[in-house]
């Protein structure tokens, strides 16, 4: 009884200590609310509205057929520009693709010869870059193709490929950039505040005033594990609800039960990595170097951002120890697909191993903390 309310006190002293700090409690809202909205509609893998301009110095029928064929929701309506300008609007950033119609196209085209088409296009905008120019050509070649022909329509294929999209039969990048956005939020947190919380006691010099108290290194670590796990595991459940749910309308396919308790797992796993890199860190803006050099390969490297199987091997086998990467497996099963506890149990056990491996490290860190 003594031990647990030890660790209950010292708990609600730490989420006290949360609440004074106003930088933190705005990080969380953030992490929380508009950083899970921005993932969601920053940088769409397809083309969306992407700004184009044409040079259309044949003015025939086929020329028209070509401008017309660029609209929303994948080009925006097409800038009519003169030959003089198309330099002049890309080094101001105004185009991402100008084409050139050359004169003469749709007569040599009749006569059998092969024109050219110049296209240029602005690598800056890389995302839309690499897509848009296959676009592009896709548009031009099928309105040649059906001018030639004299009707529209596609040649039969020898196969019938019948084409069933799961789990996100929209597409929608949006579904997919929310989720891991809170996995990485979740992450991101767990490492910070349980740091943070360890490094202000350094800075406030009330890491004596823990050491004449009756109360162990184990009870003093367990505490702001748990209650930094509890507002972080909080906060991921509203947002998870209200931002994702509600605001962005992402359909969730799993039971939310299932993936708060492996979050929790997960959080458990973290929180002792972030008491780790604190015992490690002297002051805060060490605590944040160290904490750049864990976390941006956590987050790159767990399978969130890309498929662990285009990896090599040995980071696959490197990250295997990384409580995120299984923490992705899970979520993305849940959230995703509807998987049960049969599907991702081996995750859970993975990360129940990989945080008491963390806590008995953190806790031997601990020790040699206060010491």
């Amino acid at each position: 009884m003594a031990i647990g309310r030890n660790i209950l006190h010292l708990g609600v002293k730490e989420l006290r200590g949360l609440a004074r700090d106003p930088i933190l409690v705005v990080l969380i809202v953030y992490a929380f609310t508009l950083s899970i909205y921005t993932a969601s509609r920053a940088m769409p893998e397809t083309l969306n509205r992407a700004a184009i301009a044409i040079v259309d110095e044949d003015q025939s029928p086929l020329s028209s057929r070509i401008i017309l064929a660029f609209y929303p929701p994948y080009f925006a309506t097409p800038k009519l520009i003169s030959q003089r300008d198309m330099d002049v609007r890309m080094d101001a950033g105004l185009d991402t693709f100008a084409l050139d119609i050359p004169p003469n196209f749709q007569r040599d085209l009749l006569a059998g010869r092969s024109p050219t088409l110049q296209l240029n296009i602005d690598a800056t905008r890389m995302t839309q870059a690499f897509t848009g120019g296959g676009y592009v050509r896709s548009i031009v070649g099928s309105e040649v193709g059906e001018f030639l022909s004299r009707y529209r329509g596609s040649a039969p294929l020898p196969v019938d490929l019948v084409l069933r999209t799961r789990f996100n039969q929209e597409l929608n990048r949006g579904w997919f950039g929310s989720i891991t956005e809170i996995i990485t939020s979740i992450t991101m947190l767990a490492l910070v505040l349980t740091g943070a919380a360890l490094i202000r006691e350094r800075e406030h010099g009330t890491t004596e005033h823990l050491l004449v108290m009756p109360v162990t290194p184990a009870q003093i670590m367990i505490s702001k594990i748990w209650s930094m796990g509890l507002v972080v595991l909080v906060a991921s459940s509203i947002s998870l609800v209200f931002i994702v749910k509600g605001v962005l309308a992402v359909p969730i396919q799993g039971s939310l039960a299932l993936f708060m308790l492996g979050a929790t797992l997960h959080i458990f796993a973290t929180t002792c990595l972030g008491l780790v890199l604190a015992t490690i860190a002297g002051s805060m803006p060490q605590f944040g170097l160290l904490l750049m050099l864990v976390l941006l390969p956590l987050q790159l490297l767990s399978g969130a951002v890309t498929p662990r199987e285009s990896m090599p091997e040995i980071v696959q086998d490197i990250m295997l120890v990384a409580p995120n990467t299984h923490f992705v497996a899970l979520a993305q099963s849940i959230l995703f697909r509807g998987a049960g506890l049969d599907v991702v149990w081996p995750q859970f056990l993975a990360l129940l191993a990989i945080g008491a491996a963390f806590f008995s490290i953190s806790l031997w860190r601990f020790r040699r903390f206060l010491k």
